[in-house]
């Protein structure tokens, strides 16, 4: 039982739990033991880290809604065990997590949660995420984690100086309006979008704040941009989701013309996308009935990542994935614009969890973030990772939302996933010195 409760306990290191600076005191009882240590620890760490799963679909689908949760835990956990068998020696085991953690944002059925990274997100020291991204932050928590195992306990200094690093200011001259309508998620599925919500706080929101030049609604916001919206922006920028049949569309407006759109390219699986559809179609079809969603239908993704002027659009899901910020960033957006529906996840603590994970995207891009979400976090988000403005979730409403347009490119926006590379030849590392040791031993 040991490594199930060490498994809850670094759960509880990352967001949105605040005890973040445990992480490495946390990981250094588990750079040893084998596959049943690694499966027991995946158990408790994924059963308590995706907890809002069951939470949030119960209530929205009923008691069948939790369903899922239990073979996606028993997957990552499975996952663990591979390993912590394949892992011989706690250096290997340093470089094959993070490993681990790239290879999970990789492929159709990619999950990119849970790196132990992001036990910085609350830490200044996480503007190093500009250099490496977030897996160079998990490859410092398994460092320092390795180090306090061969008793260096002088390494928690530096970890130390992660928590407590001054940031300097960072000016936000241009503002934007972020609009939240609260709209219940089954009512878009089902076709009841309220455009009238939108365009009331938007009128609202600009008769407050005539300053904003950009306005943006969240994902799915509406079926098609109203004809009011020509004469109420009076000019300005729109940048909203369509909730359109095939594709899930952002699409950039201005004086009654649409300047381009981007169709989202990282579709969720099981949820916009359905893999072996034609193995597991019957499964599918019970659970869409059951839920009441009506014909299963796949989204339709889009071909590549292309910003919308300035404006590097990533819708939801999108937001966990280092690499599609990345991209944006390369192609050349000069400020990251998140639309997303965080109402899925209900009452649990995933909408804060994936608010959280997204911060982040700001840091390894140098990259203001503004966030619109249906039903939040709407925010503004600096390229040091700080929030500078919010609103409260769960209700309706506006933010008057500061940023700028950024210019440059970060270290990670350059080089990309080169700490991935180096926790690999520290996986190498690991086994040849676990092969060679006795022959070293005897010399």
């Amino acid at each position: 039982m040991r490594p199930f409760l060490l498994g809850l306990l670094l759960a509880l290191t990352l967001p949105p739990f605040p005890f973040g600076f445990l992480a490495p005191m946390v990981l250094a009882f588990l750079l040893q033991g084998g596959f049943r240590t690694g499966f027991l620890l995946g158990l408790g760490f994924w059963g308590l880290h995706l907890i809002w799963l069951p939470q949030s679909f119960a209530q929205l689908f009923g008691p069948l809604g939790a369903l899922p949760f239990l073979p996606l835990v028993l997957f990552k956990a499975l996952s663990f065990g591979l390993l912590f068998a394949l892992t011989p020696t706690p250096l290997a085991r340093v470089g094959g997590w993070v490993a681990l953690e790239w290879l999970t944002e990789q492929g159709d059925l990619a999950f990119p949660w849970g790196f132990l990274g992001y036990s910085l997100v609350e830490a200044p020291g996480r503007v190093l995420a500009a250099w490496g991204g977030v897996y160079l932050l998990s490859l410092l928590a398994l460092l320092v984690a390795w180090g306090l195992r061969e008793r260096r306990y002088w390494i928690l200094l530096p970890w130390g100086v992660l928590w407590l690093l001054p940031l300097p200011p960072e000016a936000g001259p241009e503002r934007a309006l972020l609009v939240q309508g609260n709209v219940n998620p089954l009512a878009k599925v089902q076709g009841g979008l309220d455009q009238e919500v939108y365009l009331r706080l938007t009128r609202e929101g600009l008769a407050q704040y005539p300053e904003a030049r950009l306005v943006v609604w969240p994902e799915t916001a509406v079926w098609q941009i109203p004809e009011e919206a020509k004469r109420l922006l009076q000019g300005r920028f729109l940048l909203t989701g369509l909730n359109l049949y095939g594709p899930n569309r952002a699409v950039l407006y201005q004086e009654g013309r649409v300047l381009g759109h981007y169709d989202k390219v990282r579709l969720v699986p099981f949820g916009e996308r359905f893999p072996f559809r034609e193995t597991l179609g019957g499964v599918y079809g019970f659970f869409f009935r059951a839920f009441g969603l009506g014909e299963l239908a796949d989204r339709m993704p889009g071909d590549r990542l292309i910003p919308l002027g300035p404006y590097g659009a990533m819708i939801c899901y999108e937001s966990v994935f280092p690499s599609v910020a990345r991209t944006l960033a390369r192609e050349g957006a000069r400020v990251l614009v998140l639309l997303t529906n965080d109402a899925w996840f209900g009452p649990s603590f995933g909408g804060r969890q994936h608010f959280a994970l997204g911060r982040l995207r700001a840091v390894e891009t140098g990259r203001w973030l503004l966030r619109a979400g249906n039903d939040g976090i709407t925010a503004s988000i600096d390229p040091y990772g700080r929030v500078v403005a919010q609103i409260p979730p769960h209700q309706e409403g506006y933010l008057l939302a500061p940023y700028s347009l950024k210019e440059g490119r970060t270290l990670y926006v350059r080089y990309g996933d080169w700490a991935v590379g180096v926790a690999l030849t520290l996986f190498l590392l690991g086994l040849i010195l676990r092969l060679r040791a006795p022959g070293w031993r005897n010399r």
